[in-house]
């Protein structure tokens, strides 16, 4: 008997031992600091507030403590051309932007953001990335930089010229000083335009003060979205790419340090912006440019903006000639658009 009692009782204080390093340990975990990431988009506050916060906002939620994401506008941190480097060096955890825009020095950021006519419609992005294999040979590229880590690729609205002056014929964009992006600006310039970089936030006021004559960076929805269409009156109705392509990075040291099940949390975040995206722009283009009421449209015709078209085959020739993975991403393009053209309607019209 006198045994076990003595049982009973080191039971009972191992019970209440182990009881007591439970309730200890629980507060503890709960009370660990959250994860915490700085992420930079390439756009301003206004455009933000749809390409890419309500899915930072989504995760934070579902995040329930555990990691948050301080999110920060185009040039709020660092310049929008030294993102890369300070996600590199980790003055930033994480990036929304297109390689090119960010000085990614991978061989693959010369088809980042707009390169010419490379789509037709923004469902070819996701479509040449995670059915094509762009995904594949963008992780390569980026596995050989140190310290980032490429995550997602999506679409955006594609390429318009919103103007000052109506454009109606190509001989209007000569001598046209135009904010764009930096690939996008190379081939505009084969046309007389002047390509300019600003910072984005600049842009409205340039415009206004005459250092702008207009603006090759978006469709009729980011322009009424931002104000532009407040200070560009016309929106010419040819493009010059029918989707922007951006993507999601981060520092690899920091996105190793996330638990899997917040990766798989913030990929889906990515998913969801992505899908937000398709359907915002893809009803502004349209809703816009009959109902908007504030940018008259123009048209260069078909026949003149097929040298357009033909002067573009000749850059894309031009950067295959590079070698190596771009050879490979410009005869992907021929490709998926050969593929279109032959599916006919609705995938490729005429």
């Amino acid at each position: 008997m006198q045994n076990r009692r003595d049982f009973l009782k080191k039971a009972g204080m191992a019970s209440a031992a182990a009881a007591g390093t439970t309730a200890l340990a629980t507060p503890y975990v709960h009370a660990q600091s959250p994860i915490r990431w700085r992420l930079q988009t390439y756009a301003g506050a206004a455009l933000a507030e749809h390409v890419v916060k309500p899915a930072i906002d989504a995760f934070n939620k579902a995040a329930n403590g555990e990691m948050e994401i301080e999110l920060y506008y185009a040039d709020q941190l660092v310049p929008t051309g030294e993102l890369f480097r300070a996600m590199q060096n980790g003055t930033i955890d994480a990036v929304q932007s297109d390689d090119d825009s960010m000085a990614a020095p991978v061989d693959v950021s010369v088809f980042g953001g707009y390169f010419p006519f490379a789509t037709r419609y923004s469902l070819d992005v996701q479509a040449l990335f995670y059915k094509h294999g762009l995904a594949e040979i963008w992780e390569e590229a980026y596995g050989e930089v140190e310290g980032v880590t490429w995550l997602s690729a999506g679409s955006w609205d594609p390429c318009h010229f919103n103007t000052k002056e109506p454009i109606k014929s190509l001989e209007d964009l000569k001598g046209k000083r135009v904010f764009t992006f930096p690939t996008a600006g190379k081939f505009l310039s084969r046309f007389g335009v002047v390509p300019v970089t600003l910072p984005w936030e600049d842009v409205e006021v340039a415009v206004q003060t005459g250092e702008l004559d207009g603006i090759a960076w978006s469709g009729i929805t980011e322009d009424y979205t931002v104000g532009w269409a407040d200070v560009t009156p016309y929106l010419l109705t040819n493009n010059i790419c029918g989707a922007w392509v951006g993507s999601f990075f981060a520092n690899s040291d920091r996105w190793n340090e996330v638990p899997d099940h917040l990766k798989q949390l913030f990929r889906l975040a990515m998913d969801s912006s992505h899908y937000y995206r398709l359907h915002w722009y893809w009803a502004g283009e349209a809703d816009l440019r009959v109902n908007g009421g504030k940018m008259e449209l123009t048209t260069i015709p078909d026949a003149e903006w097929a040298t357009v078209e033909a002067e573009a085959e000749k850059f894309w020739d031009e950067i295959a000639a590079e070698g190596g993975r771009k050879e490979r991403v410009v005869q992907i393009l021929r490709n998926y658009r050969s593929l279109m053209q032959k599916a006919g309607p609705p995938y490729r019209y005429g």
